[in-house]
């Protein structure tokens, strides 16, 4: 057998597997859907279940959405903006909770205040699996 030159063999296990916005975008828009892309079926089911799950217990506890902008002082709007990202990240069921009509008051109590947590959580994971998509993708990690 014949070896490959050193440089050659870089660059044949460097090339991405798929288009990293492809991968990054799927991901995002159905959590687990980069990994399955790129034949992490266990990896993207466990993302899937999980995210999704999140969010659900997030929306039956009644959690608020948050909203960008706002009234109030800078912390303030950086927490509305920063919490939109989060819920905004967690992709198709977040668009179809705001299709759907899922707009709940924002009240004072534990439940809500919970729920909110757990919709911006889903959002945070699925950033996460975002980044480890693009990561495998690139291959910088495995």
């Amino acid at each position: 057998m014949k070896e490959m030159p050193a440089a050659s063999a870089n660059v044949a296990t460097s090339a991405p597997l798929r288009s990293s916005f492809l991968v990054v975008a799927v991901g995002w828009l159905i959590p687990g859907a980069g990994h399955l892309l790129l034949g992490r079926r266990g990896r993207g089911a466990i993302l899937f279940v999980t995210i999704l799950i999140t969010f659900a217990i997030g929306i039956m506890l009644h959690g608020p959405l948050f909203q960008p902008g706002g009234a109030g002082d800078v912390l303030s709007r950086l927490i509305q903006y920063g919490g939109f990202i989060g819920d905004l990240a967690v992709g198709l069921p977040y668009l179809l909770a705001r299709w759907l009509g899922y707009f709940p008051p924002d009240v004072a109590g534990h439940n809500p205040d919970y729920g909110s947590k757990l919709i911006v959580a889903a959002g945070l994971l699925n950033i996460l699996a975002m980044v480890d998509a693009y990561e495998i993708n690139s291959r910088q990690k495995d």
